[in-house]
């Protein structure tokens, strides 16, 4: 099983990588003027463009999640014992990825998922 973790996590991992490649992009096309002169300062003003736009795509990432996770469900887990946020009708506990869901039809799937017998 691969391991995964809690739907509001998973928007913010996706905001974080969102600002990690925008800033090694900005970062590529300043390091192209050290290695070509300032005959391409053109490509780095383009590099510096794209990498704010993909920093302005993890803002909206980030803001997005925070309104989500205002409005989740929360609840405490049945196996850690901790306040957890629910998104939707299925979703992981924030701390020990337990399966936890509203719905009677997934919850013998989700425990047969949690059990590792």
């Amino acid at each position: 099983m691969r391991l995964k973790s809690s739907k509001v996590n998973e928007f913010r991992l996706w905001g974080l990588v969102m600002i990690m490649v925008g800033m090694g992009i900005m970062i590529l096309g300043t390091a192209g003027i050290v290695f070509w002169g300032p005959k391409v300062q053109w490509l780095a003003g383009i590099f510096l463009i794209l990498g704010m736009i993909a920093m302005l795509g993890s803002v909206a990432i980030y803001f997005w999640a925070g309104i989500l996770s205002t409005s989740a469900t929360v609840l405490e887990c049945p196996e850690c014992g901790r306040q957890t946020k629910v998104l939707g009708t299925t979703d992981r506990c924030m701390y020990c990825k337990t399966i936890l869901t509203y719905d009677p039809a997934y919850a013998d799937q989700a425990d047969q998922q949690n059990d590792p017998q």
